[in-house]
């Protein structure tokens, strides 16, 4: 089996991932809210690209089974249902709903895997039940950190990390590039306190800055939502 990392979705286009088994990462918040609505009973998740398409996919329902979902900098986009902090994903809220998500950097990443064979979304809360997917499929794999902004996230590459530490403590003869083996080394360093990393971390501070300070304490949790969510023909849903 291969491994590779990539640290920002923006360093390859949407037909890299023709064909591929991959694992898209967005701790904070998307990923984490995607297995958070799936695990609380949303019927599926529908990830777009841009806060237009939202709009116009949302507008194209009927009877309230719909939720407009998402944020642009870490607040909740006028006009929409819900923001992006997991609390709000509350059972009584998704059950048996669809949501439409946009987000800054999460919902991009997960649209732009579109070509992979398989594709499933992984955070700290699922990282297990992932793992263990991974491995019965025993296919070459793709790790992507959606990143912030374009840029390198600390939190995201850990998470990579211990995934990748994870399929290799069972793999004898993985075969894992420099990127891979990079994030290796940032789990082993920071990955001892999950907590204590979400606080420190670039986007985690601006989280607190906006409110958002019992997110970051809920997304480090570590297998509290063993799930596996599943992206397949523009829908992701919960497999087990």
């Amino acid at each position: 089996m291969k491994i590779n990392v990539l640290f920002t979705h923006n360093s390859v286009d949407e037909f890299y991932f023709n064909e591929k088994t991959t694992v898209v990462i967005d701790v904070l918040r998307a990923t984490t809210v995607i297995n958070t609505a799936l695990f609380n009973g949303a019927k599926e998740i529908i990830p777009v690209s841009s806060v237009d398409f939202a709009m116009k996919v949302s507008g194209g329902v009927f009877g309230g089974l719909t939720l407009l979902c998402g944020e642009r900098n870490t607040k909740k986009i006028e006009g929409f249902d819900l923001g992006n902090s997991p609390f709000e994903y509350s059972p009584d809220v998704v059950k048996n709903k669809s949501i439409v998500l946009f987000t800054t950097n999460g919902s991009k990443a997960i649209v732009k895997a579109k070509y992979s064979e398989n594709v499933v979304t992984c955070c700290f809360n699922n990282l297990e039940a992932i793992k263990n997917y991974l491995l019965a499929t025993n296919k070459d794999i793709e790790v992507v950190c959606s990143g912030n902004n374009g840029h390198f996230s600390l939190e995201d590459l850990v998470c990579a990390g211990k995934l990748v530490s994870g399929l290799t403590e069972s793999i004898e003869d993985a075969i894992l590039s420099d990127s891979a083996s990079v994030s290796m080394v940032l789990a082993k360093s920071y990955g001892k306190n999950l907590k204590k990393l979400l606080h420190s971390t670039e986007h985690g501070k601006v989280l607190k800055e906006n409110g958002y300070e019992a997110d970051l304490d809920y997304c480090a949790k570590l297998n509290s939502v063993p799930i596996i969510s599943h992206f397949s023909s523009g829908v992701i849903k919960r497999l087990n």
